[in-house]
């Protein structure tokens, strides 16, 4: 798979990566997930995309590909969550990512987000700058934000970070034109989450209850062409060869579903006329959409 330079932090990322909220889930066989996470590195997926809100997620990745650790980069989010600590404190921070450097069986995590801090936090300075005290300590490689709209724009204008994640897909562009606009300029790294865009295809008429519920109403208005091409080889081919990304996330706990998805990746962009117009339909009628939905 082709990998890439992620932003000037000095890490390769390949195109596609894995995103592992789902293996969180403790309902899954302990044997499922090994099978699973070695079958990324195997075939060719280099980062692993991970929270501390994603259930056993971070300890399940320390597990089974400690003895690979040098063979992927490693994300993760930190900032809530931590006993006797209020969230979006430097203390949340601090032992938020001790608590993931023991749990995902490393010394040094590659890449570590605030995830989804709101603005307020992000301007008291206070969340931030223990991040790059623990980055400073060596505890990180690249600190980095998670989130969108205005906290989004505040983390790129700001210049503290190294990395960002967010929402970039077919039904979700604001992000391209706004604030991963300057990205390659300040050298930051971008990993695009909800890169099929919550798949709303699957649903022949507005889904109620479903996360995707306004990603399908703005696949109704936007009407895309997809070429002949099945909806989720066009949506992936499209989040992971913008030029503003370095690394698109996809999450599952199948096998097949993820060796799907890197066949079709493989396949490379889209052709630039075809982008091209995809772009330009989202900007004509995308007015006020923001971010992530």
């Amino acid at each position: 798979m082709q990998t890439r330079p992620y932003g000037s932090s000095g890490l390769r990322v390949s195109a596609l990566g894995l995103g592992a909220g789902q293996i969180g889930d403790a309902a899954l066989d302990e044997a499922q997930v090994s099978r699973l996470l070695n079958a990324a590195l195997d075939l060719g997926i280099t980062l692993i995309d991970t929270a501390r809100g994603y259930g056993l997620s971070e300890e399940r990745i320390g597990r089974h590909l400690a003895h690979r650790r040098s063979e992927f980069v490693l994300s993760t989010k930190v900032g809530y969550g931590i006993a006797g600590q209020r969230d979006w404190t430097a203390g949340a921070v601090e032992a938020g990512i001790d608590a993931a450097l023991q749990r995902l069986a490393t010394d040094c995590i590659d890449i570590v987000h605030l995830h989804s801090c709101g603005l307020p936090s992000l301007q008291a300075g206070e969340v931030v700058e223990a991040l790059l005290r623990a980055r400073d300590k060596g505890k990180l490689r690249t600190a980095a934000y998670s989130g969108e709209n205005e906290e989004l724009a505040w983390a790129m204008a700001s210049g503290r970070f190294g990395g960002v994640e967010c929402s970039v897909n077919l039904f979700d562009q604001a992000n391209l034109v706004g604030p991963l606009a300057r990205a390659a300029a300040q050298g930051v790294g971008v990993i695009a989450k909800r890169a099929l865009g919550n798949a709303p295809w699957r649903c022949a008429a507005r889904p109620s209850g479903d996360y995707c519920e306004t990603y399908w109403e703005r696949m109704q208005r936007l009407a895309y062409d997809t070429c002949g091409l099945p909806w989720d080889e066009f949506a992936l081919r499209f989040s992971a060869y913008q030029p503003e990304v370095h690394c698109a996330i996809v999450g599952t706990s199948s096998i097949a579903h993820l060796r799907r998805d890197i066949a079709m990746a493989e396949k490379g962009a889209l052709p630039t006329s075809v982008v091209a117009t995809v772009r330009q339909r989202f900007q004509a009628l995308g007015a006020g959409w923001r971010g992530e939905v």
